[in-house]
């Protein structure tokens, strides 16, 4: 008999008492017991009943009592007592899950914490650069350099940039900011995606002549009509087509691809660059992070686009997925519905 409920243990102690009641009655008074048989019966049924119920009481408010701490314990709350079970072992199977359930927690809080740290740190990091240069800059013209038509209008400039970068990177902490919170309004529409593509190639061309990359279709394709924020998608493009421009080989191209996938439209946008090594596939959307650290600042990013670029595509129930071969180039793919 499972000994893990107050009944059973209630029935197995009611039992043994009872017949130990039992053997000293016959031993001290067997006589009487032969008379009045019928009358003994009962008397030892409702004995029986008694004992069990007195001891399935005070076992079950025993078990209670103390299992009651435990639930109060574990789910920190009040007002726990109607969740409280008097089966033993649910109760170590209820203990087991919640403290899995709570480790798990822990762990996650870990995580964010770590994440959030290394977040402060690089927001501190990327302003703090424009931020020095800015101080840099006034600080020499202060001291005479203003006076100085040589060197005030290229220290103004400088300047100006270093104000624009801070600028660009606050617009997108606050994109991801609107993102997250749910206060990003999107606006869908029917748009041409094909279109689209072509008037980002044409807005990033002279980037594009720079470094001698090509930017190309796979094929001439007819016109294909997508739902989405076309302000939002547009952004979505041209940081994807902008990063194989920076990021991929000098010389090489950047090709678009678009492919029918049920009700959604697969877009692909790949490059022949120097690819990305499998370690860092994983954390390619986080915000900051990079590749390249040096080369990156140098090209003048923030570290949010990518970030952004995921964002935008789960606020249109999207995913965006990543794959590269060091040596061979990457590809961005991504699916938008169909109108």
């Amino acid at each position: 008999m499972n000994l893990s409920n107050p009944k059973n243990i209630s029935f197995r102690i009611s039992s043994i008492v009872f017949f130990i009641m039992i053997l000293v009655l016959f031993l001290l008074n067997i006589e009487a017991l032969n008379n009045n048989f019928f009358q003994t019966i009962l008397i030892l049924l409702i004995s029986f009943i008694l004992i069990f119920t007195v001891i399935y009481y005070f076992i079950r408010r025993y078990i209670f009592d103390r299992v009651k701490v435990i639930y109060k314990s574990i789910r920190r709350q009040k007002g726990t007592s109607e969740f409280i079970e008097s089966d033993l072992d649910k109760v170590s199977n209820d203990v087991e899950l919640i403290s899995s359930e709570r480790d798990k927690e822990i762990d996650n809080l870990k995580m964010t914490e770590s994440f959030r740290r290394e977040f402060l740190g690089n927001v501190s990091h990327e302003l703090k650069t424009p931020i020095f240069n800015i101080q840099g800059y006034i600080h020499t013209l202060i001291d005479g350099a203003l006076h100085d038509e040589k060197v005030n209008m290229q220290y103004l400039s400088r300047t100006s940039k270093s104000v624009d970068r801070m600028i660009n990177i606050v617009e997108d902490l606050e994109m991801i900011s609107k993102i997250e919170s749910d206060k990003l309004e999107l606006e869908f529409n029917n748009i041409n995606i094909v279109a689209l593509t072509q008037e980002v190639f044409d807005q990033v061309e002279i980037k594009a002549k720079r470094r001698s990359v090509t930017l190309k279709f796979e094929k001439e394709f007819e016109p294909i009509i997508v739902s989405a924020d076309r302000e939002k998608i547009t952004q979505v493009m041209t940081n994807l087509i902008d990063n194989s421009i920076k990021y991929g080989k000098e010389g090489g191209s950047t090709e678009v691809r678009f492919y029918e996938m049920g009700d959604n439209i697969l877009v692909e946008i790949s490059d022949d660059g120097i690819g990305i090594s499998e370690s860092n596939l994983s954390r390619l959307f986080e915000r900051f992070y990079r590749v390249d650290k040096s080369r990156s600042r140098e090209q003048g990013g923030t570290g949010l686009g990518l970030a952004i670029v995921k964002h935008i595509l789960e606020a249109h129930k999207q995913n965006i997925n990543v794959r590269s071969t060091e040596g061979i180039g990457t590809t961005f793919s991504f699916t938008l519905q169909k109108s």
